[in-house]
């Protein structure tokens, strides 16, 4: 009993004194020695194969190794990995997310080309796993894609970064009630309910909202038209909103890793940070939002499935996959 309650307290201090990286290597490194030979080919690629931007959140084929095909183990080894990146709520949404598709299974039926289940969730590791090289993993599927870059042990890109939730809402079932993404609809509403009607005119752009998030799954994104409300004409509890809002996204990653990209946030300026709303107000109208900063994109947008059907992304305009890193470091001549 004493030899074990030491072991958890050495576990303990590791994690106080482990980095980000370290234990994104060290989880990394756990799960791919798991593998057998076949397994570790299928999760395994090279850190600049074109696959490691290849992103998406809708039902497609995959490459890497989906929970499906994996042992007991093996699957408790790769949800070990994802913790390594969120924070408690983060990776309460991510596994919650996957569970979604069991209810959407029994809503839509099994003869889908893509079928909803729960274990088509797909780890794929970029380069060899270290914290003195760059490598990169990614665990992704339906609504679910998080991706994250590390180099010279330090994490430098976690985007793009999508939670999607369908339904949005489970309306039926012993699960009736459950939003996974209740905070992130929410807080946007609370936001644009709170303004008066000089900032409503400048925030909500449009009575009707786009079909989905404006920056799909591209690998790349440039910021969108200069729109809306600065925050900078929020007073200054309706300011307390929008931070709280930017927080719950930045919120999915761990606290070191969330604290970090709002730091950075906050030096390009929270000021002109814009808010833009389309769309109906109330719950249960399609709505859509965005805030769009100097540096950053948050995108939610709920219309399908009758206003029950949700995505939400948070993308970067130099950052996504590490790219502003990584270019200094090649043109610094630090690189090959």
């Amino acid at each position: 009993m004493k030899f074990t309650y030491l072991l958890c307290l050495l576990g303990m201090a590791w994690r106080l004194a482990a980095t980000p990286a370290e234990e994104m290597t060290a989880a990394a490194r756990s799960f791919i020695a798991a593998l057998n030979d076949s397994q570790r080919a299928q999760a395994s690629f090279a850190f600049d194969a074109d696959e490691r931007e290849n992103w998406h959140f809708v039902p497609k084929d995959r490459k890497g190794l989906p929970l499906k095909d994996m042992t007991s183990a093996q699957r408790h080894l790769s949800y070990a990995l994802l913790s390594t990146g969120l924070s408690q709520r983060g990776y309460v949404k991510a596994v919650t997310i996957m569970s979604l598709e069991q209810i959407l299974q029994e809503i839509e039926g099994p003869t889908r080309r893509f079928p909803r289940d729960p274990e088509l969730y797909y780890v794929s590791i970029f380069g060899d796993p270290s914290t003195t090289g760059t490598w990169g993993w990614r665990v992704e599927g339906h609504h679910l894609s998080v991706n994250f870059t590390l180099h010279q042990g330090a994490v430098i890109g976690a985007t793009p970064s999508f939670l999607g939730t369908n339904p949005g809402e489970v309306r039926s079932g012993p699960r009736a009630g459950l939003r996974v993404l209740a905070a992130e609809e929410d807080l946007g509403r609370e936001l644009v309910t709170s303004l008066n009607d000089e900032q409503r005119t400048l925030a909500i752009t449009d009575t009707k909202a786009p079909d989905d998030i404006l920056t799909l799954a591209a690998r790349k994104v440039e910021p969108l038209a200069s729109a809306g409300l600065p925050l900078s004409r929020l007073d200054p509890k309706q300011k307390e909103m929008a931070v709280r809002l930017v927080r719950e996204y930045l919120g999915r990653l761990r606290g070191e890793l969330a604290d970090a990209d709002f730091v950075k946030i906050e030096k390009a300026g929270i000021d002109s940070i814009q808010f833009v709303w389309a769309g109906g107000i109330k719950r249960g109208e399609r709505h859509y939002y965005r805030l769009q900063g100097p540096t950053f994109i948050f995108e939610y947008d709920n219309t399908q499935n009758d206003a029950n059907h949700i995505h939400a992304v948070w993308r970067e305009f130099q950052g996504d996959f590490g790219r502003d890193v990584l270019a200094y470091h090649l043109q610094s001549g630090h690189g090959k």
